[in-house]
């Protein structure tokens, strides 16, 4: 897809805008912080895997991060937010899977060996 630098500026500036009006909603308004949390499955729908308690980690850092990114003009951060709480919500989806990661450790096992020269 072509563009010009200024139709892609354009863009930009009213992404900036959007975050920064959302953010600052958030960090003034808990019943905001509320209604985000209420409405995220239907933004993210696998959020539903996750326990109420990561749901609310999720918009904290996704908030903080939109912020962050915002200010270098580069989205990409938030993206890895996003992909790192959708792994987080596939791995609880899966009941052995759920189950092996509750599951009690005795500490630490260590440093893990480099995997072997093919």
């Amino acid at each position: 897809m072509l563009t010009t630098a200024a139709r892609a500026e354009m863009a930009q500036t009213a992404a900036s805008v959007t975050t920064r009006m959302f953010v600052a909603m958030m960090q003034r308004d808990p019943e905001a912080r509320r209604l985000v949390t209420d409405v995220l499955p239907e933004v993210f729908p696998w959020v539903e895997f996750l326990p109420r308690e990561y749901v609310q980690e999720f918009v904290l850092e996704l908030v903080a991060t939109m912020r962050a990114a915002d200010s270098l003009e580069n989205p990409a951060p938030v993206v890895l937010v996003i992909e790192g709480w959708r792994h987080t919500a596939e791995a609880l989806a899966d009941p052995e899977l759920a189950a092996l990661l509750a599951a009690p450790t005795d500490g630490d096992f260590g440093p893990v060996p480099e995997p072997e020269a093919r």
